[in-house]
């Protein structure tokens, strides 16, 4: 009998401990790991300073319409290098900012180009085209938002970054970010995110205190760790306006990288609204004389 009551004992008491140990988790996923603040100062910063921030990074961008050629460099950690090549044609309209993307195959001449259309903003939309007859496809769902782009690791979610305009925030202080001062923010998912992609538990973004431009973003898993990085690595003043030049995004799971790079840009344009009509994407857009495009040397 006592070797039966001990036995019983054991396993009683084991599948409480193991049921407490799995109530963590358990938590984790029916309600969703975030990841806590990291505040930075010893007094937790002013929130309402922290929107004011974000409200105002929201509402610059490039003044008038812009056109960028660039190149993605796809740099798997196993397989071979691919270079991409790509325009873009910015412009803001009353939702915000909006991109029309194409992006063509690595062998010249090959069939395959994608165009996107991306709106940014507060009610985010994407449209993509892959030279099948009829419309372009609105692709309203979340998991079109981190389809990759033309076989890279880039995503439509990496060109909207939509977190911008999450409700949900933390301001976390004052960082210092390769040697500079930036804003640092932590971003919730929202419920529509969380469902779909319940592995991102947040998003971490860093803006620059002097000039309120975007410096790198993490994305954070439910482990607390770093999924991906995007990184700004270099910008360009043209005229009296700066851009980015360069970015990196980095894959921290599988360790491929892909970089985005400006080869030109022409800046001060007035596009004709209808090459940002989703109905139009289907219908190639005209780009800027050569002599507007500034080059830009690696």
């Amino acid at each position: 009998m006592r070797r039966s009551s001990v036995s019983f004992g054991w396993r009683a008491s084991g599948w409480l401990l193991l049921t407490i140990l799995l109530l963590p988790s358990l938590a984790l996923a029916q309600k969703g790991h975030r990841p806590p603040p990291s505040y930075l100062q010893l007094d937790k910063p002013d929130q309402e300073k922290g929107r004011e921030i974000l409200d105002q990074f929201r509402r610059q961008g490039i003044a008038g319409d812009y056109y960028f050629e660039f190149e993605l460099r796809v740099l798997p950690r196993h397989d071979p290098e691919r270079v991409l090549s790509g325009r873009l044609w910015g412009s803001r309209n009353a939702s915000g900012p909006i991109s029309r993307v194409s992006v063509f195959p690595p062998a010249a001449g090959a069939a395959g180009e994608t165009r996107l259309l991306v709106q940014s903003g507060a009610a985010p939309a994407l449209w993509r085209w892959n030279g099948e007859a009829g419309s372009p496809i609105l692709q309203s769902g979340v998991d079109a938002l981190f389809a990759p782009v033309a076989g890279t690791d880039l995503t439509p979610f990496d060109l909207q970054m939509p977190f911008l305009y999450w409700p949900e925030f933390v301001y976390e202080g004052f960082a210092r970010m390769r040697g500079r001062p930036a804003h640092q923010f932590l971003f919730y998912p929202p419920p529509a995110i969380s469902e779909r992609r319940p592995t991102l538990a947040g998003i971490r973004a860093y803006l620059d205190t002097q000039y309120t431009a975007l410096v790198q973003v993490e994305f954070i898993d439910v482990q607390n760790r770093l999924a991906k990085v995007l990184s700004i690595l270099d910008l360009k003043k043209i005229g009296d306006q700066w851009i980015v030049k360069s970015i990196d995004l980095r894959d921290e799971t599988i360790r491929n990288k892909t970089r985005f790079a400006v080869t030109a840009a022409a800046l001060n344009q007035k596009f004709p609204a209808e090459i940002f009509a989703p109905a139009n994407l289907a219908a190639p857009a005209a780009a800027p004389a050569r002599a507007d495009l500034v080059p830009l040397t690696p």
